[in-house]
Order: C-alpha cells, then sequence, then structure tokens
C-alpha cells in the first residue's frame, strides 16, 4: 500500500544502499570490452592497472556480479551528504498545467555541487588503499575535479587537475574551490605534456576538450611514480559507484509507490545517467518492470543522436584503450557550449550498448532553449541548475507538456546533477541575449569519424 508522499523524500540512514549494482550481470548483450591500442586485443588486468588502482581495474572488467559491497569507509563518507532528496516538483506541474506528475533526484547537496563525489571519494579511497601518493585526472565544467580534489583532501592525497581550458578561463570560481581543497589544477591543452603540446602545435589557439585533457593526465599518471589516473565519466567503474543515485531513487520510490513511466537524463559520457537509470534497467532487463529511458545530449556534442557505433579511442591523444562507443572521433572539438560537462566525444560503453539494443532512446537539444528551460525551472523549483542537468529539466518539461496535450497522468523523474552557482557566465550569456546554438555540420562530423581508428 502506497503511502502519503511528502514534498520531498528522504531515505532512513539504514535504507540506504551497502552495494552498488552492476548492470552489466543483467545485460544480455554485454558492453564490447576495452581493446589494447597496440595490440588490439582486450585489455587485462594487469594491463589496466599501469594506468587504474588495480581494485578500479578489476571492476572495470567485472561484467559477472551484479551487487559489489561498499567499503564501511566510503559508507562512513557518504553519510555527510546521502541520501539525497528525490522531490516533487509540484511548482513546476502547477506552473506548467500538466496532469503528469514530476519528481528530480537532486544530488547537488555538497560542496561540489554535483552527483561526481559519489565517484570520486571511491576512486580515491581506493588509491589510498594501494598506497599511492595521488592520482591525475581531467575535467570538463569542473564538477569533478572539484570532487576528486575535496576526496582527495579528505583521505590526504596529491591530486592533479586538467581542466578543459575553455572551462578554466569561463569558471575562475569553480577552479579556485579546486585549489581551496589542495588541488594543482592547469588548463588543457598545455605546455607541460608532449601530448599537449603536440595538440596545441596541431590547433592552435584550441579552446580544449575532455579528449585533450586525458591525454594529458593519463600522461602525467603513467610517467609519475605512485600515481594512478582515475576518471569522472565514461567508464564502466564510474557508472557502478554512481548507481547509488538510481538504488536510493528506486528504494524511495517503492516505499511511496510511485511508479515512473518516464526516466530522463543528461549525457555527456554518461556516469549521471547510467547511474540513475541502471537498477530501473536492470528490472526492465529481467522482465520485472519496464520504463521508458530517455538520454539527453547537447546538439553541439550528439555522439548518440548522430554518432558512429565503433571501437575509438577515449582520448585524443590515443594513448587510452580503445573503447566501443557511440563517437563522433577522438579528434572532434566541440564547440565551446556552455555545458561543459557534456562536451566529451563518445559515450559510456554501456550506454552505448543498451541505446544499439533500443533499451534508451535520445534526443539532442540546443543550449538556448536549454537555459530557457533551466531559468523556468529556478524560477518556480527554488534551484539554480547546472547547464548539464538543465539538458533533462528541458524535456522532462517537453515530455510534461505532451501530457497536458493528451491529458495522459504520467509520472515522469529527472536527475537533476547539481547546481549552477559557479555557472553564471552561462546565464549571463543568455540573459544578455549574447548565446548561441551552434550545431555540427554533416561534415565536420564525417571528418571526424574518418579518423577512427580501422583494424
Amino acid at each position: 500500500m502506497s503511502k502519503e508522499i511528502p514534498y520531498k523524500i528522504y531515505l532512513e540512514e539504514s535504507e540506504m544502499p551497502k552495494q552498488w549494482y552492476n548492470v552489466r550481470a543483467d545485460m544480455k548483450n554485454k558492453p564490447a570490452p576495452l581493446l589494447n591500442p597496440g595490440t588490439h586485443e582486450p585489455m587485462t588486468v594487469e594491463e589496466l592497472s599501469g594506468v587504474f588502482c588495480r581494485e578500479l581495474a578489476e571492476q572495470e572488467l567485472n561484467d559477472k556480479d551484479p551487487y559489489i559491497d561498499i567499503p564501511q569507509e566510503i559508507l562512513d563518507f557518504y553519510k555527510m551528504y546521502r541520501p539525497s532528496p528525490l522531490v516533487r516538483a509540484y511548482c513546476l506541474e502547477k506552473a506548467l498545467g500538466t496532469p503528469a506528475k514530476i519528481y528530480y533526484k537532486f544530488e547537488g547537496n555538497n560542496t561540489s555541487g554535483s552527483h561526481k563525489l559519489n565517484s570520486a571519494i571511491a576512486q580515491a579511497y581506493y588509491a589510498k588503499k594501494q598506497g599511492l601518493k595521488g592520482v591525475t585526472t581531467e575535467t570538463g565544467a569542473g564538477q569533478w575535479g572539484t570532487a576528486l580534489s575535496m576526496a582527495c583532501a579528505y583521505l590526504g592525497l596529491d591530486c592533479k587537475v586538467y581542466m578543459v581550458k575553455v572551462s578554466y578561463e569561463q569558471k575562475p570560481f569553480r577552479r579556485e574551490v579546486m585549489r581551496t581543497y589542495g588541488a594543482d589544477v592547469t588548463p588543457s591543452p598545455s605546455n607541460t605534456t608532449n601530448i599537449g603540446r603536440k595538440i596545441l602545435e596541431q590547433f592552435p589557439g584550441t579552446t580544449g576538450s575532455l579528449g585533450c585533457a586525458i591525454s594529458e593526465a593519463v600522461e602525467v599518471a603513467v610517467s609519475s611514480e605512485g600515481y594512478r589516473y582515475v576518471l569522472g565519466s565514461v567508464l564502466s567503474q564510474v557508472l557502478l559507484h554512481q548507481s547509488v543515485i538510481g538504488l536510493e531513487t528506486m528504494a524511495a520510490c517503492d516505499k511511496y509507490g510511485i511508479k515512473p513511466d518516464t526516466i530522463i537524463g543528461c549525457a555527456g559520457g554518461g556516469s549521471n545517467l547510467g547511474g540513475l537509470i541502471s537498477p530501473f534497467m536492470g528490472r526492465k532487463l529481467r522482465g520485472e518492470a519496464d520504463y521508458e529511458f530517455i538520454a539527453v545530449e547537447p546538439a553541439s556534442c550528439p555522439s548518440l543522436t548522430r554518432g558512429k557505433y565503433a571501437y575509438d579511442f577515449c582520448d585524443t591523444g590515443m594513448v587510452c584503450p580503445l573503447a566501443k562507443m557511440y563517437t563522433l572521433g577522438s579528434g572532434f572539438i566541440p564547440s565551446a557550449n556552455h555545458a561543459g560537462g557534456l562536451r566529451y566525444h563518445g559515450m559510456s560503453s554501456v550506454v552505448s550498448q543498451l541505446y544499439d539494443d533500443k533499451l534508451i532512446t535520445a534526443r539532442s537539444v540546443e543550449q538556448t532553449s536549454v537555459f530557457e528551460a533551466a531559468e523556468q525551472f529556478a524560477r518556480v523549483e527554488g534551484i539554480l541548475p547546472a547547464p548539464e542537468s538543465s539538458h533533462a529539466i528541458r524535456v522532462a518539461i517537453d515530455e510534461a507538456l505532451k501530457c497536458k496535450e493528451t491529458g495522459e497522468e504520467k509520472t515522469i523523474l529527472f536527475g537533476l546533477t547539481g547546481t549552477g552557482y559557479f555557472d553564471m557566465v552561462a546565464y549571463q550569456k543568455y540573459n544578455d541575449h549574447e548565446m548561441s546554438d551552434y550545431i555540427p555540420s554533416d561534415e565536420e562530423i564525417a571528418k571526424s569519424l574518418a579518423n577512427l581508428p580501422k583494424f
């Protein structure tokens, strides 16, 4: 029997998940394996351990175990900001005049301002457990870099962050939060690495990309004793850690008899979307329930809707393993849009496989319509959303308006990945009518895809 549903639903501490959920275990078609860039053979734990912490390498290749225990130290850290609330968007429903019920899972209740801390603390914990000195990483919008800086400060690890140059310049205060937590932050591409110098020579004046920043961070990790590389999205291990979002959401829904019809998430590399939908997808794959899943990506970087499903490098410098994913090509440099966290050329292998199996649909949206939805949401729900999250808000509003037209009383659930208080330059551009919508041409995408690895 369903209970009276409060405005904000919080689980009790005893109801928080004690295990991460690995959706790969329930997938009939498993994601294709990572390949060694030199031999084109599937990567082994030993090979991956040269770049990642060993336990994370094991998680990366594990597609058999449906549940993996969360270490107590990580559970204790989670308690500082978890469980996060599942919120009924009553005010938005009223403003739209829709019969639809709208819920959002809000992940912004921590200093990093986003969901990224869920995986940052896990990856930092395994690095500390392995006895490492520090870690290197990249960051786009800055949420991941901030989260990792916090986690490393908590555990006493050194943290080196390569931040995509356009975001480094657009978001100086996000950069300063990282430095406050002790991180060394470098704009990418930079002159501090061989790969960075090569990219700058090939693309002078470039604003950078996540693919560039990944290459630099990996180079520093493999050439520095006592360091390993960590990544905030795309990898299967990250989706595993982020499954706490979906597990909490599903537990809250079950507790109050809420049955989502449509579940929506923004999609850059796949961490937020994958984390939110994984437990629900598990039910769908096991035949226990059915849901519609929608991935929302920027029209300026449309890997799912206009990319190709193929093996590609995860980085611009072509030093990382090859992953089979929906990709625009590792050399694709997206326009300097204001959703920095969604500017990755490819998509998680897990999300890509689910999309290719038609278990997920995808939409691309233009950034002016995204910020229109963001401001509408902020004015009625009282939270200033991150530009990345606002892609999901855009489509949630669109779906709710469809219900208004048809009279369908659908239940819509979306992920609100974080807050936008470090994104005020973007909001200023929108309010001053200086924001434009750039959509890459078919020719641009074809030119990039022509350089996909051939083997």
